[in-house]
């Protein structure tokens, strides 16, 4: 404020000083009460134009900091898209790995169904070899009985062993059953 008082001050005096004394339009000089409202005037004007420059300041430094302030939220959100990119990133490799997974605990499934089928035909093929040596048993001799019991015991054993295999199949696809469940729904979850 002081130096645009100076300056205006500074500026005002060589010209009045080459001027001279105001005169009115009779040729008297003006009086000393006239020049004083003159300066008074002055005075004011440099007032107003230095409260217009600190205003004026003050709203650029407030349009500074405002500029400031988006700066660094546009830094920030900057750097979270980065980081969302990342974890797009990884997340689509999660994914691609659990349908790997899928795919291949469902081809180990149809495998092992396919097995299972095998079996329970194979087990009621022996089944009804064991039906008809029992029917044979009847209509044969004693001789010959003592023999055909001794098959059947083993075709029994046989059986026996393939429904423990049957058993263990069967819970093998349900355990990878319930395995593909557990990828499927994790899969949709993402």
């Amino acid at each position: 404020m002081m130096w645009i008082l100076c300056f205006i001050y500074l500026a005002g005096v060589p010209w009045a000083v080459q001027a001279g004394p105001v005169k009115r339009p009779g040729g008297a000089a003006a009086p000393q009460e006239e020049v004083n409202v003159l300066n008074f005037g002055v005075l004011q004007l440099g007032e107003s134009l230095n409260d217009m420059h600190q205003r004026t300041e003050a709203k650029v430094a407030n349009i500074l900091r405002t500029l400031k302030a988006r700066e660094d939220a546009l830094e920030q959100l900057r750097e979270q898209t980065q980081q969302a990119a990342e974890v797009e990133k990884q997340i689509k490799g999660v994914i691609l790995l659990l349908q790997d997974l899928t795919f291949k605990q469902g081809a180990e499934t149809k495998m092992t169904e396919g097995q299972l089928a095998n079996m329970e035909r194979e087990e009621a093929v022996l089944r009804s070899k064991v039906k008809s040596l029992e029917a044979q048993l009847n209509r044969t001799s004693p001789t010959s009985i003592k023999e055909l019991q001794e098959r059947a015991t083993f075709n029994a054993s046989i059986l026996k062993g393939l429904q423990h295999l049957t058993q263990f199949q069967k819970q093998n696809i349900d355990k990878h059953a319930k395995q593909l469940s557990t990828l499927q729904r994790m899969s949709e979850s993402l």
